[in-house]
Protein backbone atom coordinates (compact mmCIF):
# COMPACT_ATOMS: atom_id res chain seq x y z
CA UNK A 1 0.00 0.00 0.00
CA UNK A 2 0.91 3.73 -0.89
CA UNK A 3 0.10 4.95 2.89
CA UNK A 4 2.11 2.24 4.43
CA UNK A 5 5.23 3.15 2.31
CA UNK A 6 4.97 6.99 2.81
CA UNK A 7 4.44 6.07 6.88
CA UNK A 8 7.27 3.90 6.93
CA UNK A 9 5.27 1.12 8.46
CA UNK A 10 5.61 -2.57 8.24
CA UNK A 11 2.79 -4.46 9.07
CA UNK A 12 -1.16 -3.97 8.67
CA UNK A 13 -1.49 -4.45 12.50
CA UNK A 14 0.37 -1.79 12.84
CA UNK A 15 -1.60 0.90 10.53
CA UNK A 16 -4.53 -0.58 12.24
CA UNK A 17 -3.20 0.79 15.79
CA UNK A 18 -2.16 4.06 14.05
CA UNK A 19 -5.67 4.47 12.62
CA UNK A 20 -7.43 3.44 15.85
CA UNK A 21 -4.88 6.56 17.55
CA UNK A 22 -6.12 9.19 15.03
CA UNK A 23 -9.69 8.18 15.84
CA UNK A 24 -9.37 8.51 19.88
CA UNK A 25 -7.30 11.24 19.82
CA UNK A 26 -9.74 13.35 17.31
CA UNK A 27 -12.78 12.24 19.20
CA UNK A 28 -11.20 13.29 22.90
CA UNK A 29 -9.82 16.43 21.78
CA UNK A 30 -12.94 17.74 20.24
CA UNK A 31 -14.57 16.52 23.88
CA UNK A 32 -12.59 17.66 25.67
CA UNK A 33 -12.18 20.99 24.56
CA UNK A 34 -15.96 21.34 24.49
CA UNK A 35 -15.36 20.60 28.06
CA UNK A 36 -13.56 23.39 28.31
CA UNK A 37 -15.74 25.65 26.96
CA UNK A 38 -18.64 24.66 28.99
CA UNK A 39 -16.57 25.08 32.09
CA UNK A 40 -15.90 28.96 30.97
CA UNK A 41 -19.71 28.92 30.02
CA UNK A 42 -19.54 29.38 26.05
CA UNK A 43 -21.79 27.02 24.53
CA UNK A 44 -23.55 27.08 21.36
CA UNK A 45 -26.79 27.88 22.87
CA UNK A 46 -25.59 31.54 24.47
CA UNK A 47 -23.05 32.15 21.98
CA UNK A 48 -22.80 33.27 17.86
CA UNK A 49 -21.80 30.13 16.51
CA UNK A 50 -18.87 31.72 14.63
CA UNK A 51 -17.06 32.97 17.88
CA UNK A 52 -18.37 29.50 19.57
CA UNK A 53 -16.43 27.41 16.75
CA UNK A 54 -13.56 29.93 16.77
CA UNK A 55 -12.80 28.93 20.12
CA UNK A 56 -13.50 25.66 19.78
CA UNK A 57 -10.80 25.61 16.69
CA UNK A 58 -8.62 27.54 18.73
CA UNK A 59 -8.61 25.03 22.25
CA UNK A 60 -8.71 22.02 19.63
CA UNK A 61 -5.29 22.87 17.50
CA UNK A 62 -2.67 22.58 20.48
CA UNK A 63 -4.52 19.97 22.12
CA UNK A 64 -4.08 17.63 19.32
CA UNK A 65 -0.85 17.09 18.94
CA UNK A 66 0.38 16.73 22.49
CA UNK A 67 -2.84 14.07 22.45
CA UNK A 68 -1.32 12.38 19.96
CA UNK A 69 1.92 11.70 21.25
CA UNK A 70 0.53 10.78 23.98
CA UNK A 71 -2.07 8.12 22.88
CA UNK A 72 0.88 7.11 20.38
CA UNK A 73 3.41 6.46 23.60
CA UNK A 74 0.58 4.28 25.32
CA UNK A 75 -0.42 2.38 22.03
CA UNK A 76 3.63 2.28 21.33
CA UNK A 77 3.49 4.01 18.40
CA UNK A 78 5.57 6.70 19.48
CA UNK A 79 8.58 6.59 16.54
CA UNK A 80 5.33 7.49 14.33
CA UNK A 81 3.71 10.12 16.42
CA UNK A 82 6.13 11.68 17.96
CA UNK A 83 7.81 13.51 14.68
CA UNK A 84 3.85 13.60 13.58
CA UNK A 85 2.80 15.81 16.75
CA UNK A 86 6.52 17.88 16.80
CA UNK A 87 5.39 18.23 13.19
CA UNK A 88 2.05 19.72 13.59
CA UNK A 89 3.56 22.00 16.58
CA UNK A 90 5.86 23.30 14.55
CA UNK A 91 3.31 24.31 12.12
CA UNK A 92 1.28 26.05 14.36
CA UNK A 93 3.73 27.90 15.92
CA UNK A 94 4.32 26.22 19.14
CA UNK A 95 7.38 23.89 17.82
CA UNK A 96 9.97 25.89 20.77
CA UNK A 97 8.14 23.89 22.82
CA UNK A 98 10.56 20.62 22.28
CA UNK A 99 13.40 23.11 20.93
Amino acid sequence: MKLKERWGIDSNFQMVIIFIVFAINGSLSAKIANYLMNLIGINEQNTHWFFYYFILIILVLPLYPFMLMLFGYIFGQSKFFFPFGKRMLKTIGLGFIFN
